[in-house]
């Protein structure tokens, strides 16, 4: 039996009807965030990342020059600030990024992604791509629908902006 249809069932015969669609959706959600973020885990772990630390290897191996500065990384996993400190340090500890100073900016330190962790990263990422991305277990019209879904979501719950469109050449 699935747990969340019956939990709608029971919402529903308690006179919660009108949330029922909603109280489904929302156990869905966190349910496939769980099996997803388990499926991550599993490819990750045994290269002694967590997608956390990827996701910041990741961001900085796309960078021009692999440095970014703390406070951008932060911005653009939209995580506080804390929490990049914490990643960053451990990626430190492990040799996959360093510190730095901003060469025009005194009061910033960037995060630079050294050798070892742009290849670690690349590692981690061809094996993601092989073992979850490129198989997710959804077909492929249902995953670009369900992205779509959630970006409108993500966007109404003000996660994200859309940008604002550049004016027409002269």
């Amino acid at each position: 039996m699935d747990p969340i249809a019956e939990a709608k069932r029971q919402w529903i015969a308690h006179g919660w009807a009108d949330a029922a669609d909603g109280m489904a959706a929302f156990s869905s959600v966190m349910r496939a965030q769980h099996i997803m973020y388990t499926r991550v885990d599993s490819v990750l772990k045994p290269l002694g990342l967590s997608y956390a630390r990827l996701e910041l290897l990741r961001l900085l191996s796309f960078t021009r020059d692999g440095a970014l500065p703390m406070a951008s990384a932060s911005a653009r996993l939209q995580v506080h600030p804390t929490s990049v400190t914490n990643v960053v340090d451990r990626l430190e500890k492990d040799g996959l990024v360093r510190r730095a100073a901003h060469p025009t900016d005194g009061r910033a330190t960037l995060v630079v992604i050294t050798d070892a962790g742009l290849a670690l990263a690349e590692e981690a990422t061809a094996a993601l791509n092989e073992d979850v991305f490129s198989e997710p277990g959804i077909p492929a019209d249902d995953l670009q629908r369900m992205t779509g879904i959630l970006a409108r979501f993500r966007r109404a719950s003000g996660d994200f902006t859309d940008p604002a469109p550049h004016p027409d050449p002269l």
